[in-house]
C-alpha cells in the first residue's frame, strides 16, 4: 500500500512539474514586455499568477510570479495620467471662407440667340469645387465673376473637384443683353456662417471642437470645403420649440470681435483654438470615458439656451453602437422636464452639447429626428478626438 501511495505521489509531482514547466513556457509568451494603463485594475491578471502590481508607480517594474513562487517575468508599467478635458455647452459662431467655389445652382443666361448655360455646356454640376481658372488658384466668387466679365467671352479652363478626384473642363461665357456682361450661368458659394455647441475645451491648448458633426451644405448634405474660418461670440436671443416634423432652434446673433480661429470641417465635428480661455467654461476639467465606458442608461447635457448660462439637462443612452466610427454611435432621449417644456427635446443649435455620464465625457449630441425631437444621435468623444488633425490630444 506504501508503495502505490509513493509510486501515485511521484507520478501526481511529475505531472505537477510538467504542468508547470508548459505553463512557465505559455506565460512566458502570453504576458507582455511593457503594460500602459491608467489604473491598477488595467493591469493583466492571469489565472494561478501573482504579481506586485499594488506597489508600481509611474514607470516601474511589476514581477509576475507562478503560485506566487516561481518567478515568470518583470514587466515595464508606465501609468498613464487620465485625459482631462473642459466640458463645453456655451454657444460659438463661425464665419469661414470655402476653399475656392462652390457650385450651388444653375441659372440660364438670355442671349441675343436664345437661353444658353456655358456651366453645364461644359459638363459642371451643383456640389463641384471651383478651385483653379486659368491654372491660377480663385479666391472666391467676386474674383469669378471679374475674370469672366473682363474676359470678353474667351473662354477658359476650370479646374474643379469632384468627389475628392480633379478634372478640367472648357467653359465659354454667354453674353448678357440685358445685363451687358458675360457670364458663367451658375450660382456659387465662397463663405458660409452657422451657430452651434462647443463640446470640449483643452485645458493646456484652448484648443476645442463643436457641433460633432461637419457644416455641410443645406441642399446636397455634403461637407462644405472650407479654407479657413473666424470664431466669433454667440449672444442668444431665444428659442423656438421644437415639433413633430418642424424642428426647432436656438436663434441668436454674432457678437462683435474674433474670439479664436476654425481649422477644420469633418464629419465628426469643427475644430479650431480659442485665443484665451473662454469665460463661458463652467466646470473642472473631466476624464474622457471610452466608447466601452458609455452605457445605457442616465446622463446629461451642457447647453445654452435664453438664460444665457450654460445649464445642466437629463437625458438617457441607448442603442450604443460600439463599432461607429461616424457621428451616429447611440441614441439620445431627452427627459428632463424642464428642458421638454422649453424645446421639445433636441433643437438645432443644440449640436455639439457634452454628454455626461459617471463623471466623464463620454460624447456630444449631434442630430435631431425630425419627426421626434425628443430623440436624436450622439457620437463617442474618441471619435471627435480621433479626427482632430489640429494640435491637441487624441483618444488612444
Amino acid at each position: 500500500m506504501a508503495k502505490n501511495f509513493f509510486k501515485s505521489c511521484s507520478l501526481f509531482l511529475l505531472a505537477f512539474i510538467m504542468f508547470s514547466v508548459t505553463l512557465t513556457g505559455a506565460y512566458e509568451l502570453i504576458i507582455p514586455d511593457s503594460v500602459s494603463c491608467l489604473a491598477e485594475a488595467d493591469i493583466p491578471e492571469y489565472p494561478l499568477v501573482s504579481s506586485d502590481s499594488a506597489s508600481a508607480t509611474v514607470s516601474e517594474n511589476i514581477d509576475y510570479k507562478l503560485y506566487g513562487i516561481i518567478p515568470l517575468k518583470s514587466v515595464s508599467v508606465s501609468r498613464e495620467k487620465p485625459q482631462l478635458l473642459y466640458p463645453g455647452g456655451m454657444p460659438f459662431g463661425v464665419k469661414f471662407i470655402t476653399e475656392g467655389v462652390l457650385v450651388v445652382g444653375f441659372c440660364d443666361v438670355d442671349c441675343e440667340s436664345g437661353t444658353r448655360n456655358p456651366s453645364t455646356e461644359a459638363g459642371l454640376r451643383i456640389n463641384d469645387l471651383i478651385t483653379k481658372i486659368d491654372g491660377e488658384a480663385i479666391s472666391g466668387a467676386a474674383e469669378l465673376s471679374r475674370i469672366v466679365e473682363e474676359g470678353g467671352g474667351k473662354t477658359v479652363t476650370l479646374t474643379y473637384m469632384r468627389a475628392d478626384k480633379e478634372y478640367t473642363a472648357k467653359l465659354t461665357p454667354a453674353y448678357s443683353a440685358a445685363e451687358s456682361k458675360y457670364k458663367t450661368g451658375i450660382y456659387v458659394r465662397d463663405s458660409g456662417a452657422g451657430i452651434g455647441t462647443v463640446t470640449y475645451i483643452v485645458p493646456e491648448t484652448y484648443a476645442f471642437a463643436g457641433l460633432g458633426h461637419g457644416i455641410c451644405d443645406a441642399q446636397s448634405g455634403k461637407l462644405i470645403p472650407m479654407q479657413r474660418g473666424s470664431v466669433v461670440g454667440v449672444t442668444i436671443s431665444g428659442v423656438v420649440k421644437g415639433l413633430a416634423g418642424s424642428p426647432g432652434e436656438v436663434k441668436g446673433y454674432f457678437s462683435s470681435g474674433k474670439t479664436g480661429t476654425l481649422l477644420e470641417n469633418t464629419e465628426c465635428g469643427v475644430y479650431g483654438v480659442f485665443a484665451g480661455k473662454p469665460s463661458g467654461i463652467h466646470s473642472e476639467p473631466l476624464p474622457v470615458g471610452k466608447r466601452d465606458e458609455v452605457k445605457e442608461g442616465k446622463a446629461y447635457i451642457y447647453c445654452t439656451l435664453d438664460s444665457g448660462c450654460v445649464s445642466k439637462y437629463d437625458i438617457e443612452i441607448c442603442n450604443i453602437n460600439r463599432d461607429a466610427r461616424g457621428n451616429k454611435c447611440f441614441t439620445v432621449r431627452v427627459t428632463d422636464p424642464a428642458l421638454l417644456e422649453k424645446t421639445g427635446g433636441i433643437i438645432q443649435g443644440m449640436s455639439g452639447s457634452p454628454i455626461i455620464q459617471n463623471g466623464k465625457l463620454v460624447g456630444a449630441v449631434t442630430h435631431v429626428l425630425i419627426n421626434d425631437p425628443t430623440t436624436g444621435y450622439g457620437i463617442f468623444i474618441e471619435n471627435m478626438l480621433n479626427a482632430a488633425n489640429i494640435p491637441m490630444a487624441k483618444a488612444s
